[in-house]
């Protein structure tokens, strides 16, 4: 009942305030009925007087060059020219001309080679006479090769190797005398075979400079020994301390009769075999690692 009349209060004395001349004549501002108009564009400056900023000059450009392209197949390119085409391979240079590349098989077998032959039998080498190999384009030759099957009685060499005949008995007097001793002293053994990676080969050396001394039929690549009880030793950078301490003797004793010896530690392409040769040095010097 009092809130009704709280109301009633109320809504009359609003009445009556806004019925008071006061309030009645106040009139609140009216607002534009549009925007204001922007200043005319001929009370601007001319804009045609204002100086526009000049483009910088360009630097003077090298003419383009006209992008290299490979060669035709079948011409060759000048000396140099890898470089400048981005390090293209070339092809490797010639070996070195050799004076034993001349060297061809006479109508007679000269009497140094009918002697050698003597003494290979004498040892009971076993070996048989092959064709003249001749290769002038290369400069490969062996004018008087032999095939070589056992370096001894009872010691095999496989498979059968072409060398020329001093080196075949270089190679057989080596392993009379030095290997077969090692392996009965070290290995409690004896020899009964030597296994070679490789023997004639017409081919210059790895890097290309020179003919490899295979070329002429003038080294041997032994990769295994094998024995009488059925053991076997491979040529390789780490074998066990037996087989190593035979490995050793070999390797060490070879250097005199043989005037380069390589083997695993020497250079990455004789990891797995011994290479001996006969290459001609001056004053019989020897290369050995």
């Amino acid at each position: 009942m009092a809130f009704s009349r709280f109301r009633s209060l109320s809504l009359i004395f609003v009445t009556c305030l806004l019925a008071h001349p006061t309030v009645a004549k106040q009139q609140f501002p009216r607002l534009p009925q549009s925007a204001p108009v922007p200043e005319m564009l001929s009370d601007r400056p001319n804009l045609q007087d204002t100086p526009l900023p000049q483009p910088r000059p360009e630097a003077p450009r090298e003419p383009a060059s006209a992008p290299q392209t490979a060669p035709p197949p079948g011409v060759k390119t000048p000396e140099g020219a890898s470089e400048q085409s981005g390090g293209a391979e070339t092809k490797p240079p010639s070996p070195q001309p050799d004076p034993r590349s001349k060297t061809v098989a006479a109508e007679k077998m000269p009497a140094e080679e009918e002697a050698c032959r003597v003494r290979l039998r004498a040892m009971g080498i076993a070996f048989e006479e092959r064709p003249a190999k001749q290769n002038t384009e290369v400069g490969c030759s062996m004018p008087y090769p032999l095939s070589v099957s056992d370096l001894a009685k009872g010691i095999e060499l496989t498979p059968e190797a072409e060398l020329n005949c001093t080196t075949a008995e270089a190679i057989a007097r080596f392993t009379a005398d030095v290997v077969q001793p090692a392996a009965t002293n070290i290995m409690g053994t004896k020899l009964s075979g030597v296994i070679h990676a490789s023997a004639y080969v017409c081919r210059p050396r790895h890097n290309g400079g020179k003919l490899s001394e295979h070329a002429f039929g003038n080294a041997l690549d032994i990769a295994s020994f094998t024995f009488t009880d059925g053991s076997r030793i491979d040529v390789a950078p780490q074998p066990d301390e037996k087989q190593g301490k035979f490995l050793d003797h070999v390797r060490e004793a070879a250097c005199g009769p043989f005037k380069t010896v390589l083997g695993p530690g020497s250079d990455p392409d004789h990891e797995t075999h011994l290479h001996l040769d006969l290459a001609p040095r001056r004053n019989g010097s020897t290369f050995c690692q």
